[in-house]
């Protein structure tokens, strides 16, 4: 029996197409999950736009890209606790209602401090939501159907953060660029009431759980600490930039220190904390979430300056620049398909491939930028070789997403599976947010300084390949630790094979 077994209360496995209900609760699940993460990366190509129809400020299209990243990172935790508190469905559903009515307020914004609020509220509502999403995965699957399922959920957070630009593309180029941009937002809505409709019919009802104190101090320092630790690299243009903002850095560790000490306290009196120690404790946990935060630091970011490189220095349109990125997206979608079974086989060294390989793939295209450069005869030359090479890229990513996510959270009972999940999406929120904001300052920063654009890009691409080889570097030492393990004979963690492999059925 695994480990979060005794947790729900069985060991037996159920078959995604043998089994209706589980099938249907998944699906709801993915579609909110798409809705939610397509977000991070639609709004990229409509930058632009934004800017010339509401004359925005760089702070305030800053806002409009990071805010929604701040403010998802900052609820994960506490509407992570209260779905693992028996809330779960009222908050996946509600979550998704106030999510339409937060992307119509920015679809209709009249200037951009409008747009700007409306995009944190939107994260916020994300944030509420996305933990729902992955504690159903836990509550319902088990084993091998767990990895199945996470790898139809590392499939859709692929597709729909590369798929972002080619869609918000569409809608600039079915819509103008003076109002395609409020498309890209107010398309949630449709999306959103049809899900709702079907959640209501088949998201299963609260299950009796073990109710303990909400932990409130918790839940607040670690929100603070959140926020005080992203808001700089949130703030960061790449021009003009106050360098005071830097000391909220220095508040996020005095935060962060006070609510760990506060935690060890709580739990000491026999209450239940918000940063479990049971969570905390467990080694495959700890290198998965480490590893996601310096993945998405680089993976996010790519979309960003790609995206401005085609736009800002070759004069391609909305449009067309989505379309360079779509070979990643679909490359992405069919490898985390195939996820689950790679996973249940092979274990860590399939993260450790994949990884070698998106290297390989962000190494190409920045090599392509860099020699083929922002000539104009070369245009098409280059879409064509930057489009292959992320091709490559998004293959290897789809083997790391899902994977390290089933990995990670194989050993999490279930009545942790809400706050636990969130825990590892604020680190790959974090991530997204550091990397954007390092990529970005390389970027502009170059510019400013007179580079081209293909240096300036390039510049920016070295560091996403940085901080995708840090990634590495954690799967290479996680899966040094199995194997050791393995050898002694005493297996990893409660809840995996001796090899590091997830038990399945």
């Amino acid at each position: 029996m695994t480990s979060d077994a005794a947790g729900h209360g069985t060991d037996q496995q159920t078959d995604l197409q043998t089994d209706p209900q589980r099938w249907r609760v998944l699906a709801v699940c993915l579609a909110a999950g798409f809705v939610t993460l397509l977000d991070v990366s639609i709004v990229n190509v409509a930058m632009p736009s934004i800017q010339h129809a509401l004359d925005a400020s760089a702070t305030a299209l800053q806002l409009v890209v990071a805010g929604y990243t701040l403010a998802f990172g900052l609820v994960l935790v506490p509407a992570g606790r209260l779905g693992d508190a028996g809330h779960r469905r009222g908050l996946f559903l509600a979550g998704l209602v106030a999510f339409a009515l937060a992307s119509l307020a920015a679809g209709l914004a009249p200037s951009d401090e409008w747009l700007a609020v409306a995009r944190l509220v939107q994260g916020a509502c994300a944030g509420v939501v996305s933990p729902q999403v992955t504690g159903y995965i836990q509550q319902e699957f088990r084993g091998f159907e767990r990895a199945r399922a996470f790898g139809m959920f590392g499939a859709v957070v692929g597709v729909a953060t590369a798929i972002g630009p080619l869609l918000g593309g569409l809608l600039i180029q079915a819509f103008g660029e003076q109002d395609g941009w409020r498309w890209v937002f107010g398309i949630n809505v449709p999306i959103v009431a049809v899900v709702l409709v079907y959640g209501l019919r088949v998201v299963p009802r609260p299950v009796a759980v073990r109710r303990s104190a909400l932990d409130p101090v918790g839940l607040v320092g670690v929100a603070a600490a959140t926020v005080a630790f992203m808001t700089p690299f949130v703030l960061t243009t790449g021009s003009g930039d106050a360098p005071a903002r830097w000391w909220f850095l220095a508040l996020a560790a005095a935060l962060g220190a006070a609510t760990v000490g506060w935690e060890r306290r709580y739990e000491r009196r026999g209450r239940d904390p918000v940063l479990s120690p049971e969570v905390l404790g467990l080694r495959s946990f700890r290198f998965g979430a480490l590893l996601g935060l310096a993945y998405f630091a680089g993976f996010t970011s790519v979309f960003l300056v790609v995206t401005l490189f085609l736009q800002n220095d070759l004069g391609l349109t909305a449009l067309q620049a989505g379309l360079v990125g779509l070979p990643f997206a679909v490359a992405s979608g069919i490898s985390a398909l195939a996820s689950g079974r790679a996973v249940a086989r092979w274990g860590r060294p399939v993260v450790v491939v994949a990884l070698c390989v998106v290297v390989v793939g962000l190494a190409g295209t920045d090599l392509a930028i860099r020699i083929i450069g922002d000539e104009p005869g070369r245009t098409v030359l280059l879409c064509c070789v930057v489009a292959t090479t992320q091709c490559l890229a998004g293959a290897g990513s789809g083997l790391v997403i899902a994977p390290n996510q089933t990995l990670t959270l194989a050993e999490v009972p279930v009545r942790r599976a809400g706050v636990a999940g969130s825990m590892l999406q604020v680190g790959q929120r974090v991530g997204s947010a550091v990397g954007i904001s390092a990529v970005l300052s390389v970027y502009y920063g170059s510019r400013a300084s007179g580079a081209s654009g293909a240096t300036a890009v390039g510049r920016g691409l070295l560091i996403t390949i940085g901080l995708v080889l840090c990634a590495l570097v954690v799967a290479l030492l996680d899966a040094r630790r199995r194997v050791r393990a393995d050898d002694r004979g005493d297996g990893a963690d409660d809840g995996e094979a001796p090899d590091g492999r997830t038990r399945a059925a």
